[in-house]
């Protein structure tokens, strides 16, 4: 129960302070950008094929949280769906920007494991919100 709690102090401290988790935000989504422009040669492909689908479904797991700590911030709920349409729209067009790149190409595959890292992090924020509801009606 403490580890819930601490987790939940977290999220409503990024909540708060909302501009943080913005920054936050932007970083990944530089750095999502940076890796995607790097080419990688066929001969310097991950050796693990698991590593590329870890990568998509965590680095899309952390954007898409913390746009939603930021524009959701436990009482805006109608920025539920567009925080979800972002973080969608985002790996579309890091599939595309990708395609212009060489010895890289655009994935369906990819835009689902994103999707999927998107829909956990959803997942993760509603638990949050609804734990905290429960816990403020307990008192």
């Amino acid at each position: 129960i403490r580890k819930e709690k601490m987790i939940l102090k977290i999220i409503k401290w990024f909540e708060k302070n909302y501009n943080i988790s913005w920054l936050i935000t932007i970083i990944i989504a530089i750095f999502i950008f940076y890796i995607s422009s790097i080419s990688f040669p066929l001969d310097l492909e991950p050796r693990n094929p698991l590593k590329p689908y870890l990568y998509h479904f965590g680095i899309f797991l952390l954007f898409s949280f913390f746009l939603m700590l930021f524009s959701i911030r436990g009482k805006h709920k109608s920025y539920f769906y567009l925080s979800i349409f972002l973080s969608v729209l985002y790996a579309i067009l890091d599939e595309l920007h990708q395609s212009f790149v060489p010895f890289r190409d655009a994935s369906i595959s990819d835009v689902l494991t994103d999707s999927f890292g998107i829909s956990f992090a959803i997942l993760i924020y509603i638990i949050s919100l609804v734990y905290r509801r429960n816990g403020n009606n307990k008192k």
